[in-house]
């Protein structure tokens, strides 16, 4: 039996860990309303028999799953999706009309994603993409609404992280869910000065100055909560968004500086000022976990970041 590590909060909201790489590293999150409910992103197709075990473990039935939500079309968010689409048979798909026609036809991210890892490492990371049916797949483009049990969430486009990115609005929580468009906090550096936070510059899409203008769009609804996929709860979400937009500022600060060429050597120059400045950071948060631990709990996140600035100095640099 898949183990079932989750976390109940308010408002019949399940964080549910993905597995992906490391616990504590990814979620996915299952909505509740009378007697209905929906996933919103989904991990990848290894995560799907923990969501599946949670289902059964809460007595949810599978036709009873309305909705399936990816955030966006990475694949630790929604590789998955055609696993756990098959797994339940009534559910629609919803998703970014840029990303649609990757969840019906995944063939592009799976030829990207074994490029990248190989076709073994591909396997033991992400298993499977499978498609999603045409005829179960609803394109919702900004300012879509959708309810299950008559609890209505509301879809906004939130560019800045990835062009076919958007986040959840639930009103009865008064929460978004923002998949990487509300950053990355993980709890291991939570303590008495609160939640750290910073942007993950992920390849390919990363453009700061719409990211700035997605982040004034979701605070003016002046949301209570906002629930990431890395990881878990945000519970000041006013002023992590400073925090946060002042780290996407940073970071494009970090990458125009560099007087690297592109490719490897500037993505090793940013990743060296991007630890840098979150060393600083986390000291400044009165963060006492070692150098050592940091790393090993960064180091990816790091990398990733720097790709991504460097893929985005490089699409300037082209214009």
């Amino acid at each position: 039996m898949p183990t079932l590590d989750r976390i109940e909060y308010a408002k019949r909201i399940t964080c549910i860990d993905t597995h992906y790489q490391r616990p504590g590293l990814a979620a996915c999150y299952l909505l509740e309303s009378e007697g209905e409910a929906v996933f919103i992103d989904t991990g990848t197709s290894h995560s799907v028999p923990h969501l599946m075990a949670l289902l059964e473990r809460k007595g949810i039935a599978a036709s009873q799953v309305k909705y399936v939500i990816p955030t966006h079309v990475h694949l630790d968010h929604a590789g998955g999706s055609g696993e756990l689409m098959r797994r339940l048979p009534r559910a629609s798909l919803v998703i970014h009309p840029y990303g649609a026609k990757h969840m019906i036809d995944p063939a592009k991210l799976i030829a990207g994603a074994t490029a990248v890892y190989g076709e073994a490492e591909f396997e033991r990371q992400l298993g499977r993409l499978l498609p999603v049916d045409e005829t179960r797949v609803i394109e919702a483009p900004d300012q879509t609404r959708i309810s299950f049990g008559g609890r209505e969430l509301l879809i906004l486009d939130t560019p800045g992280h990835a062009r076919h990115h958007f986040c959840v609005y639930d009103a009865e929580s008064q929460a978004f869910f923002s998949g990487d468009t509300f950053g990355l906090s993980y709890r291991e550096f939570d303590n008495e000065n609160g939640q750290f936070i910073m942007p993950p510059t992920t390849p390919t899409q990363f453009d700061p100055e719409t990211w700035l203008a997605t982040l004034q769009k979701l605070t003016a609804f002046s949301p209570q909560r906002v629930y990431i996929t890395h990881y878990g709860e945000i519970s000041d979400p006013l002023e992590m968004a400073k925090k946060l937009g002042q780290g996407i500022e940073d970071f494009a600060a970090i990458a125009r500086a560099s007087g690297a060429a592109p490719g490897p050597q500037r993505i090793a120059e940013i990743r060296a000022n991007l630890n840098a400045w979150m060393m600083q950071g986390l000291e400044a948060h009165g963060c006492r976990l070692s150098a050592e631990t940091i790393d090993a709990l960064m180091a990816m996140d790091l990398t990733l970041d720097a790709q991504g600035l460097d893929a985005w100095l490089t699409r300037m640099e082209q214009a």
